[in-house]
């Protein structure tokens, strides 16, 4: 079963590759851009019975490596 993990930093917490990216976004010349936050993405194939079952493993994954949760927000997607 294929999944995607989705990471973000949580609202308030300073961005500064976002800021270096918007920056560089400006400076190319790309208009319209007000605020960018970055972000990482994880695509995994999971073996497991059932959707609860791949959802548990993955919040598993993201709990103990994928996201720090004490400054980063995380959501499953099972494709």
């Amino acid at each position: 079963m294929k999944a995607r993990i989705i990471v973000t930093l949580k609202t308030g917490v300073l961005d500064p590759q976002g800021k270096a990216i918007e920056a560089a976004l400006r400076s190319l010349g790309v208009e319209g851009v007000d605020s960018v936050r970055q972000g990482k993405v994880f695509e995994l194939e999971v073996s497991a019975a059932d959707g609860a079952a791949a959802e548990a493993t993955l919040r598993t994954a993201c709990e103990k490596l994928l996201a720090n949760t004490v400054v980063e927000n995380y959501a499953i997607e099972i494709l």
